[in-house]
């Protein structure tokens, strides 16, 4: 097992919660989320698991503006996924992009069923070119941050392929 995934486990069992929503390796996302991602730069690691049902890896959605700023939402696809992508936003230099932007989950304490709303500062750096998204991506909380190669797709995972 990954570190980046048992460190996941352990503060899941730490802190006693599951969240709200749970998701399986079919699901599709919302249309909204398809036709608002349609038309950006898709980048994905993202696969599914025939052994677990699961989809692992990342998705990197960009929009571009004018000068150097950019718009990101990433689909993190290990343990529950987030279907409305975590909202990051930064400049690219070059071809060199960092982004931040918080990660709020909603979550619910088990066995008091109390909602709870847990919020990371995540933060991605790396090199963007037409066909690969080369970099890290690093959760708050998480001991190291994780190197990711994501290659130009169509479109999100969840959205028919």
């Amino acid at each position: 097992m990954r570190i980046r995934v048992i460190a996941r486990v352990a503060f899941a069992a730490l802190i006693g919660i599951i969240s709200l929503r749970a998701v399986d390796g079919h699901s599709k996302a919302s249309t909204d989320e398809c036709v608002r991602t349609a038309h950006l730069q898709t980048y994905s690691s993202a696969v599914f698991s025939e052994e677990t049902g699961d989809v692992i890896g990342y998705e990197l959605v960009i929009q571009r503006h004018n000068g150097n700023s950019i718009d990101a939402l990433l689909y993190d696809y290990e343990g529950v996924p987030n279907e409305d992508g975590i909202s990051v936003s930064g400049h690219i230099s070059g071809r060199r992009a960092t982004m931040e932007g918080k990660w709020v989950q909603h979550l619910v304490e088990e066995p008091s069923k109390k909602e709870m709303v847990d919020t990371r500062l995540v933060q991605l750096d790396g090199t963007l070119d037409s066909s690969w998204f080369r970099g890290t991506i690093k959760v708050e909380g998480m001991a190291t941050a994780e190197s990711v190669r994501l290659k130009r797709v169509d479109r999100i995972w969840m959205c028919e392929r």
